[in-house]
């Protein structure tokens, strides 16, 4: 003990913190583990975890060799009324237990029971781990427990002062581990009564999280002792340390620890900085958060601490029922965190009340470009490749009915670009945790299942109270996906919102130009300026494959308004259809500057509406050929609104519209 003691106190006086990567010139581990109730050398996987259990496991084997031959000399005195036996055994002689063969079975015992080895051995280990947490019992009365000394250790002999052995002496009390002493109190601090083993100088306030650690040794220890007792005595292993313990952990650790970790939940998602998207982040998005990814602070700092939390219950799995209870009631505080900042961007606009519609929510859920999507959309809809035709469509379909909703108005809108990027990286940020808390739930329901399956502690006490936690905390996984996705939904339903608001200044203006303007229309600039900064903005937030969710839909609207605005102009001459073109040529450029979208489909379909207005530009039999040639290019009405609208020096028959009739398909 005296060894070992002294191997934990230079475990933890040499303890340092590990090395990590470092993320926007912060330690990551060093930053989040500020926000943890323990220090990292307390952690799960801390230095002082592995050092008290290294120490109680040499303990509790060398105690476990004792009673071995306790057991042994109790069998051989409970059957020597019956018959004859020699105790000059090796291992009874090793016991140093001498009876008189004549007298009779009191005498022969001295009052010697196998019950009464085991509670000695059991208090005195009982000390140990009360000295190891920090947690000394406080008695209602100074004769609430026996007391009884010894020295732990012989004092130095005359010949081995040289340092070799310290002559440490440690005062001993042993109680009956398995009686509850009436009113009594745990607590731990500075003024603690220091006794015994001399740890107070080791170990910090925290100590009482070395439970942990102290309890999977202990459940081991009373596993081999159960093994070793006659079956009239079995009962005796469950009474003592292994109770003691469980009831440490049910009444003191596990309370302690809900509150410890409540606090640092709330302190993690009320901070002023908890829900800001860093302004230092990375140049371009990064899946890792070593290399960068900008994950809200308040979300990474409940994933640091729904791990830890993790690791606590992975150390005690019969207790991971109510650890993993923690963990949701902290997960759903943040949920609700998470919610009321989603709220506050979305809140009366236009935008947030469209994905609600049932119309919209199935075309958004049957849209291709939904597949980059969080799980939580359908994954038949997922695994079915869609062809262009069917893709356009949905696009076309869900174009309709925006552009139904002209015009769109300013103060309906999200304009407060912060917002947005909130939007962009709290989607990221809860995708991120909704991973990591699937995974930590899996692998914590195959940690249990294997300490089930495989450990020796299975037959008696290792049971856990949580048959499936991972599916509780997939649960939690899914709502935080499904938030994400509404963040990812409402930024795609904005931008396109966004683009017929300025567009929509197209049916307002009159294309007769005497001269051309050589620059694009204002609200054009304006639009391509906003998108271009938007996506530089979002580009450290969110992968490609989401921002081209969020932008992808804008030529498709965009395209779409250019071809319905003619029908609502009465006249258009040739520089109002060359600066349509010009305008369409400024939003492929914005649109081809952002790296996720794919610059080719931009072109064809912007090329698509230059297409179109360029036909103003033919006489009518020379428009005529083309529609017999390319009767399928444009729609009916699309083709008939070439020949209402007036263009200064075209003349139109008046039997156009029957001539064009005859050409399309019905």
């Amino acid at each position: 003990m005296v060894a070992g003691l002294h191997y934990l106190k230079g475990r933890l006086e040499n303890h340092q913190l590990p090395k990590q990567k470092r993320q926007n010139g912060l330690s990551v581990t060093g930053a989040l583990s500020a926000v943890s109730p323990v220090s990292h050398v307390m952690s799960p996987a801390g230095t002082a975890q592995i050092a008290a259990k290294e120490l109680l496991d040499s303990v509790l084997d060398t105690v476990v060799r004792i009673f071995e031959n306790h057991v042994i000399v109790g069998e051989l005195l409970e059957s020597k009324s019956s018959q004859q036996i020699n105790l000059n055994t090796p291992k009874a002689m090793a016991a140093d237990i001498s009876w008189n063969p004549d007298s009779d079975a009191s005498h022969d015992t001295g009052g010697y029971t196998i019950g009464f080895s085991l509670t000695v051995l059991q208090s005195e280990c009982q000390q140990l781990i009360c000295e190891i947490l920090r947690a000394t019992p406080e008695a209602a009365s100074a004769d609430a427990a026996v007391q009884t000394a010894r020295l732990a250790s012989k004092a130095p002999s005359k010949d081995k002062r040289d340092g070799s052995e310290d002559g440490l002496t440690f005062a001993f009390r042993f109680t009956d581990a398995s009686v509850s002493i009436p009113n009594q109190g745990w607590r731990r601090g500075p003024n603690v009564l220091q006794e015994g083993y001399g740890t107070g100088a080791v170990l910090p306030e925290q100590g009482i999280y070395l439970a942990a650690s102290v309890y999977r040794p202990v459940l081991q220890f009373t596993d081999k002792v159960a093994s070793m007792l006659p079956q009239k005595f079995s009962q005796l292993s469950n009474d003592g340390l292994l109770a003691f313990m469980e009831n440490f952990v049910k009444d003191h650790f596990l309370p302690t620890m809900f509150v410890d970790y409540r606090k640092s939940v709330q302190q993690a998602i009320s901070s002023p900085a908890a829900f800001r998207p860093r302004a230092n982040a990375a140049a371009s998005y990064t899946s890792s958060v070593e290399k960068g990814r900008p994950v809200l602070q308040g979300l990474l700092t409940i994933d640091f601490l729904a791990k830890e939390v993790l690791g606590w219950a992975q150390a005690m799995p019969k207790f991971a029922g109510d650890l993993i209870k923690y963990v949701q009631t902290f997960l759903e505080r943040a949920y609700e965190r998470c919610r009321t900042s989603y709220m506050e961007a979305v809140l009366e606009k236009q935008s947030y009340m469209l994905i609600g519609r049932h119309d919209i929510d199935n075309l958004l859920r049957h849209d291709p470009a939904s597949a980059c999507l969080p799980n939580s959309l359908d994954q038949r809809i997922r695994e079915t490749s869609a062809s262009d035709a069917e893709s356009t469509g949905v696009e076309n379909e869900l174009s309709d009915i925006l552009l139904g909703l002209r015009p769109i108005k300013q103060e309906n809108l999200i304009r407060d670009d912060n917002k947005l990027i909130l939007l962009a990286s709290l989607s990221d940020s809860l995708e991120y945790v909704a991973d990591s808390i699937e995974r930590l739930g899996k692998s914590s329901s195959k940690a249990y299942d294997h300490v089930e399956e495989n450990g020796t502690q299975k037959p008696l006490h290792h049971t856990r109270t949580n048959s499936a936690p991972h599916k509780d905390l997939a649960s939690f996984a899914e709502e935080y996906r499904k938030l994400a996705v509404d963040c990812l939904k409402v930024l795609h339903i904005e931008m396109q919102l966004e683009t017929i608001f300025h567009m929509q200044e197209m049916t307002n203006r009159e294309y007769l130009d005497d001269q051309d303007a050589e620059e694009p229309d204002d609200f054009v600039i304006s639009l391509t300026s906003q998108i271009t900064r938007r996506d530089e903005e979002m580009t450290p937030f969110v992968a490609d494959v989401k921002r081209n969710y969020i932008f992808g839909g804008i030529c498709t609207i965009a395209a779409n308004l250019s071809l319905k605005a003619l029908a609502e102009m009465k006249s258009i001459n040739l520089f109002g259809v060359q600066q349509i073109c010009r305008n369409s040529i400024a939003l492929e450029q914005a649109l081809a500057a952002i790296s996720s979208i794919d610059s080719e489909v931009v072109r064809m379909r912007l090329d698509h509406v230059r297409t179109y207005y360029e036909l103003l530009n033919m006489p009518f039999e020379a428009l005529l050929a083309f529609i017999s040639e390319h009767e399928n290019l444009f729609t009916a009405t699309e083709y008939g609104s070439l020949l209402k609208v007036q263009v200064p020096g075209r003349e139109i028959p008046d039997d156009a519209q029957d001539r064009v009739t005859e050409i399309l398909p019905p």
